[in-house]
């Protein structure tokens, strides 16, 4: 890997260097921020971004179609707010190839690609970044697009009055106030800002569905503007989302419903009455949805497993069996006698699914837990309390001895923010209209009710849906990287 300082760049890194930067600034890097404030400008320019603040980088980047040696242009640790709370966290990095394979690239009117690297609601910092990260990021750059990575405060941030600085909605309020700067700057920032692209797994890749499906919502106005954010849209144009841990104040009963019936690590069952007690409200939920598809029209909790076998797995079974060799096919059928194999097509029933899958990965409630010990109960904590509960049923089960009569007032408010779901039921008509969504057939970190309804719903507004499942994978797989990034282009209608 090479890397070289654009000469304007160094100089005008040389000018900032002059200005103190505050204790909770960056560690390094080109802040376009600072750059401005150094020139005395107005606060309202220091969004503005630099062409020329950029290091050139030239690396081997392996693809599907072989390795590519990619030279590129990379803007470190960018604040994208003018009032940030912690700019080591709300950074982001923009990477834009000039070179691919010796070929000269021309990314003005290409799709940028806004990936998260966020797990677990948890911060995440792109502040000392020295070049591209992820890897859906280095494949898109080598496809000629464009990558945004922003970093986004996260639940276990306090401060030193010991209050809680980045649970929700902090981190959408970040990825937002993201999504706001890149289009801001449009004609300026390389790329096509009407055709934003956003990626993220886990509660990365909730947040980029609820960036998808909450685009243009005034809900978080005042967040916004409390942080300087641009003066500019967060609306996106497609979204791809990878076992995205969401819809979290129903995803108790949705784990319930879906893997109730199988034992933790330890062979333990557990408590069969809570199960119970949350699948009913499950049940509740999804015929509340009024969710339709051919063939089974409403999906409710009675037919829902009948619909994700033939939706999902029984397809994603079809696919793996299909790809292996003979031989393989023939071991791995030998092992696995539940599935029927006719030589084209994979059958089985639920039931033995559920066998297959094995251990249930959390114990119920799985989100929010009764002792409050879940990560998504800190999402939820605030000022200087560390977790609160989020449902009504956990919180009359209470056992932390924090339990009250009812929910905390700003609850519902956070829960609606929080969850793509919400805009998706209100029929947003700013959402993303195009939709990458993944998950593994293995993934019991959540329920794959999630993926199921997440996908139906924006089918039933008409939107253009790929969504699959991969055979025995579990949570966090991304098996077809390179197929993500020819979506891009086909629904952007990016032709190079």
């Amino acid at each position: 890997m090479t890397h070289k300082m654009n000469r304007r760049a160094l100089i005008k890194g040389m000018a900032a260097a002059a200005v103190a930067v505050p204790a909770a600034g960056l560690a390094g890097g080109t802040n376009a921020s600072a750059a401005t404030a150094a020139s005395g400008a107005t606060t309202a320019d220091t969004l503005a971004f630099d062409p020329d603040a950029y290091t050139e980088i030239t690396t081997t980047i392996s693809t599907d179609d072989g390795d590519k040696e990619v030279t590129y242009h990379f803007w470190s640790a960018i604040t994208y707010v003018t009032d940030p709370v912690d700019e080591t966290y709300q950074s982001l990095t923009v990477s834009v190839p000039v070179s691919i394979d010796g070929t000269a690239v021309d990314a003005t009117d290409a799709p940028i690609l806004v990936s998260n690297s966020i797990g677990g609601y948890l911060p995440s910092s792109v502040s000392t970044n020295t070049g591209v990260s992820s890897s859906r990021a280095q494949l898109a750059i080598a496809a000629g697009y464009v990558a945004v990575e922003p970093g986004a405060r996260g639940r276990t941030l306090v401060d030193s009055a010991g209050d809680y600085y980045g649970t929700a909605p902090a981190a959408i309020v970040d990825l937002k106030a993201a999504i706001r700067y890149v289009r801001y700057n449009a004609g300026t920032i390389p790329g096509d800002t009407d055709r934003i692209v956003t990626a993220g797994t886990s509660a990365g890749g909730a947040l980029s569905a609820l960036l998808g499906a909450s685009g243009g919502s005034s809900l978080y106005d005042d967040y916004l503007s409390e942080l300087g954010a641009a003066d500019a849209d967060d609306i996106v144009y497609a979204t791809g989302a990878w076992c995205p841990i969401t819809d979290l104040e129903n995803a108790d009963g949705a784990y319930e419903w879906n893997w109730g019936g199988n034992t933790l690590s330890s062979g333990e069952e557990v408590d069969q009455d809570v199960s119970a007690d949350l699948i009913a409200l499950f049940e509740t939920y999804q015929s509340g949805l009024g969710l339709t598809a051919d063939d089974y029209g409403t999906v409710t909790a009675d037919n829902l497993d009948d619909y994700l076998l033939a939706t999902y797995l029984e397809p994603a079974a079809t696919s793996y069996l299909a790809d292996l060799s003979d031989d393989d096919r023939t071991t791995y059928l030998a092992a696995n006698t539940f599935i029927t194999w006719d030589g084209s097509a994979a059958t089985f029933s639920w039931s033995d699914y559920l066998d297959h899958v094995g251990s249930r990965g959390k114990d119920a409630p799985a989100f929010d837990a009764f002792d409050l010990s879940a990560g998504e109960n800190n999402e939820f904590g605030v000022d200087t309390t560390e977790a609160r509960h989020f449902t009504d049923y956990s919180l009359a089960n209470d056992t932390s001895g924090s339990g009250g009569s009812s929910l905390d007032s700003d609850i519902p408010g956070k829960l609606e923010m929080m969850n793509p779901m919400y805009f998706i039921g209100e029929g947003n008509d700013d959402r993303a209209k195009y939709w990458w969504i993944r998950t593994g057939t293995k993934d019991t970190d959540t329920a794959l009710t999630v993926v199921g309804n997440l996908a139906l719903s924006l089918e039933n507004l008409g939107d253009d849906v790929n969504a699959l499942m991969y055979w025995d994978a579990a949570h966090g797989a991304d098996e077809d990287p390179a197929d993500f990034i020819t979506w891009i282009a086909d629904v952007t209608g990016y032709t190079g």
